[in-house]
């Protein structure tokens, strides 16, 4: 009796498993903590070969990823070329200018990309005072952006609300790509995993995203993985920017916010932000589900995403329905794709390595007052998104 109870229990048991929906078990299988074979913009390190002298065992290698020949090549790989050997009293000499690149768009009320603005009408200003632009380009070009996904048992468990709304972001944003940006998708809970790296392969791109399904941890280090990865996008030229899509929630990071934002200045890279849970934390509130030290933790958080994106000249964005992201994907694209991009000398000199705000204007040329953007003969409201600053570079000895 015993023996025929165990076989009809084991019977069940496999029924189940078999009847369960196949990403449950594409994801159970890969999952979205499997090693990456490659990083976003530094390459892996290469194993230096054991010193000369005795023979040593060889040691097993690891198989490296193979390379598509037809792939075009993304700005992820840097190859410093040697310096040749200076001879005894040859003198050497340091360029001391520094040039700073300041990406600027110019969107209207309604999120859409003014074009046409001379470069005259454009003012920077380095700390207050102004400065003389040195060069101005403006036009449309592909993307290469990082899709930064939390992706944690905190708040995007198994079929839940969250989860549901992080994988309509993410796929969502990947489906309004053109065909020569380039993307990479990072899942973060406890640390940072790359699930593929800069591409123009959606193929590729779409396997990362199926791999989102079942999240390893339960802690969100937002502040970690973002400086993570604009710390490895800092080197790569053209138009770049990570895109976030979280909760804002930082629960276990190694630094702290103030450290974040100071690497975020640092680096260069324009964060984007969408943030989740909108309508479920309202819900939540008005059943007096959430508390008040629940509810100051939230604020906190998209207090987080609107100061990143501020001054890094990006955007944050608050969607509370899934109808409102056909919008933001549209703000994105007029953000990413259009841009002003002007460079100019800084009139201060000194390489003390300390943080220097810049302000970006509009103004009449003839009056220096500020600029009034016309549309049907009447002016309209328009803002204006470029980083908040910059470090300068310290004295190398």
């Amino acid at each position: 009796m015993n023996i025929r109870s165990l076989v009809t229990c084991l019977a069940a048991a496999a029924i189940y498993f078999t009847s369960l929906p196949s990403p449950f078990l594409y994801a159970w299988q890969e999952g979205p903590e499997a090693p990456s074979s490659e990083t976003v913009a530094k390459p892996r390190k290469q194993q230096q070969p054991p010193p000369s002298g005795d023979e040593q065992p060889s040691q097993p290698q690891a198989e490296q990823p193979k390379q598509d020949d037809n792939q075009q090549k993304i700005p992820s790989e840097f190859k410093k070329h040697p310096k040749p050997d200076q001879e005894a009293g040859v003198p050497t000499f340091r360029a001391d200018a520094t040039t700073v690149t300041v990406p600027v768009a110019v969107l209207d009320k309604k999120g859409r990309f003014i074009p046409n603005i001379p470069e005259t009408y454009f003012r920077v200003r380095e700390d207050g005072v102004p400065q003389q632009i040195a060069s101005f380009a403006k036009g449309e070009a592909p993307m290469t952006v990082c899709l930064l996904i939390e992706f944690s048992g905190l708040f995007q468990a198994y079929w839940s609300y969250g989860w549901g709304e992080t994988l309509t972001a993410a796929y969502g944003f990947v489906n309004t790509l053109k065909p020569d940006d380039n993307i990479a998708v990072v899942a973060f809970d406890l640390r940072p995993t790359i699930l593929s790296d800069f591409t123009t392969n959606r193929a590729k791109t779409q396997e990362a995203l199926s791999r989102l399904r079942i999240p390893g941890f339960h802690e969100s280090n937002l502040f970690d993985a973002l400086t993570d990865m604009a710390d490895r996008m800092s080197n790569i030229e053209g138009r770049k920017a990570i895109l976030v899509i979280a909760s804002g929630r930082d629960t276990f990071s190694k630094i702290t916010y103030d450290t974040a934002r100071k690497k975020l200045q640092s680096a260069g890279v324009p964060v984007y932000s969408i943030s989740i849970l909108q309508v479920a934390r309202e819900l939540a509130d008005a059943y007096g589900m959430m508390g008040p030290i629940q509810e100051l933790d939230f604020l906190q958080a998209d207090n987080a995403m609107r100061t990143f994106a501020r001054e890094t000249g990006g955007q944050a964005f608050f969607p509370r329905f899934e109808g409102e992201l056909p919008g933001v994907f549209q703000q994105l694209s007029n953000s990413l794709r259009n841009q002003y991009t002007l460079a100019y000398h800084p009139t201060n000199v000194a390489r003390d390595g300390k943080y220097r705000k810049i302000k970006v204007d509009l103004v009449n040329p003839a009056t220096g007052e500020p600029l009034k953007v016309m549309e049907n003969g009447k002016p309209i409201k328009y803002q204006i998104i470029a980083k908040a600053g910059y470090s300068a570079p310290r004295a190398v000895e």
